[in-house]
């Protein structure tokens, strides 16, 4: 068997078990995420209340329940905040962590962040941005995150943009950066397709190969 031929084989092979893999590690690592809150919320309600010790040995050697417990809570959490005293409820929470010193930093911080991200009205990330980072003539994708607003828009003599950079393979670490709106150039590239981008180094290119300028697109392999 050729060398060529051997190194084909491993490659094609490379290509089906990589994404089948690092998708298994990302459901790995939620699963145990979520088992992970479950089993402190069952440390914390042993230690409290008498009598529960043994129910609890039972509920932490159930495979997967953790899962479905803080998936159903959270749905639930959900269907019980849309409602009118849900809501009451809430502000009476949020009043209670807004009151304590140190809590309510971390608090409003991650709420505010949390709403702003996951808000179906918010503008974070909604558009993929091509800016020119680390240096000019170096260009990167980049996710528009807001305008400058307060002291910051105060002290900004033009129009200026909040960017996120994303690092790559891993797009959850990067770099915030404020820019001039006029030295941004938005993409008609969907999140998405944005973020494979990245995560793939640029191999993966949105439209797929198509989209390839011809000088780029793959050549045909001879026949043997």
């Amino acid at each position: 068997m050729k060398q060529r031929s051997i190194k084909q084989y491993f490659i094609t092979g490379l290509l089906v078990w990589l994404p089948m893999g690092i998708t298994v590690w990302v459901l790995t690592w939620l699963v145990g995420l979520l088992d992970g809150i479950f089993l402190a919320i069952l440390y914390a309600a042993d230690t409290v209340i008498p009598g529960i010790h043994l129910v609890a040995e039972f509920l932490r050697g159930v495979p997967g329940l953790g899962v479905i417990l803080v998936t159903l809570v959270i749905f639930f959490t959900g269907v019980f905040v849309a409602n009118m005293f849900g809501q009451w409820l809430l502000r009476q929470w949020d009043n209670l962590m807004n009151r304590i010193p140190v809590v309510r930093s971390i608090y409003t911080s991650v709420k505010q962040v949390s709403d702003t991200l996951f808000s179906g009205s918010g503008h974070a990330f909604s558009k993929a941005l091509l800016v020119q980072y680390p240096r000019q003539g170096s260009w990167t994708i980049a996710f528009l995150t807001g305008t400058p607003s307060g002291q910051v828009a105060k002290h900004l003599g033009q129009p200026m943009v909040s960017v996120y950079v994303p690092t790559t393979p891993n797009p959850t670490s990067g770099f915030f950066l404020i820019m001039p709106k006029a030295d941004v150039v938005e993409l008609d590239m969907s999140v998405d397709d944005a973020l494979k981008y990245i995560i793939s180094m640029g191999v993966v290119v949105p439209g797929g190969p198509d989209a390839l300028p011809p000088t780029l697109a793959a050549p045909s392999q001879p026949a043997p």
